[in-house]
């Protein structure tokens, strides 16, 4: 099984609960990147790996029915998810099957493209941005997120699964600390190499907080981090999670809930 395959798989067995347990994580990134993207009424917007839509939804609300709205994803589920959303908050969307790496557009057919906590997922980053920005008209805007340095107390807490995970698997929020996504000149450098200019970046913090022990094991199984999951043996997962569980109690906030306090970078360029 290909790696597009192997991660549409993922999305779409964790498309009923993505984004709906009760952590907040998405809807705060999408609001840094739609804010400073300033979509206009009237502009078209293309949000690449749509997930449920948590930046396709803002994205259709601030252009307007004038806009043009559109989103892919990989995973089947979560597009059909999507378009539910859409319906039940009285947006309207074009958001269909697609490839993040490969998208299927006419050039020249977007002002702003946006993409959330995707690039570092694709098998060819660099190669991906240059797809975009041929997407974009000329001053055409694009945005996107990754994640920065994970905090030391979440790094403890998702070493529990590193027995068990392949290498590709082992840094799978930024495909290794020592690559592109390790850092702001990193992210920029892909930017810039695919031909965008005035590229910069925000840093931005998420605080990302949990109930309990048994609210974070329902949410990483309901994003990305379902594929640790899955690479753990069946009879292992109850020790893998116990393991957890006594880490995360070393992670309370002093509200007494579980928490990390994630870095987001959003990095931006014009074509």
């Amino acid at each position: 099984m290909d790696q597009r395959a192997q991660i549409a798989g993922i999305f779409d067995r964790a498309a009923s609960t993505y984004d709906r347990v009760g952590v907040e994580l998405f809807g705060p990134v999408a609001d840094e990147l739609v804010s400073a993207l300033a979509p206009q009424a009237g502009e078209r917007a293309l949000d690449i790996g749509c997930g449920r839509g948590a930046m396709l939804l803002r994205l259709a609300a601030a252009i307007g029915p004038t806009g043009t709205a559109a989103g892919i994803d990989l995973a089947p589920q979560m597009v059909a998810a999507a378009q539910t959303d859409a319906a039940t908050a009285g947006l309207t969307v074009d958001v269909s099957v697609g490839d993040a790496q490969e998208p299927d557009f006419p050039a020249k057919s977007f002002d702003v493209v946006a993409s959330s906590l995707v690039l570092f997922f694709l098998p060819d980053p660099a190669a991906a941005l240059a797809a975009w920005r041929r997407l974009l008209v000329p001053g055409g805007r694009l945005g996107v997120s990754t994640f920065g340095p994970l905090p030391p107390a979440w790094q403890e807490v998702d070493a529990v699964f590193e027995p068990c995970l392949p290498p590709q698997l082992r840094d799978a929020r930024t495909t290794g600390t020592r690559g592109p996504f390790g850092s702001d000149a990193g992210v920029e450098q892909l930017l810039t190499q695919a031909g965008f200019q005035d590229v910069r970046t925000r840093t931005t913090t998420v605080a990302v907080r949990f109930d309990d022990a048994d609210h974070w094991h329902r949410w990483t199984w309901s994003v990305g981090q379902r594929a640790m999951w899955e690479h753990v043996p069946a009879g292992d997962r109850d020790a893998v999670r116990a393991a957890a569980g006594e880490r995360l109690e070393r992670c309370r906030d002093g509200g007494g809930r579980i928490g990390f306090d994630q870095q987001v970078r959003h990095t931006y360029g014009r074509c």
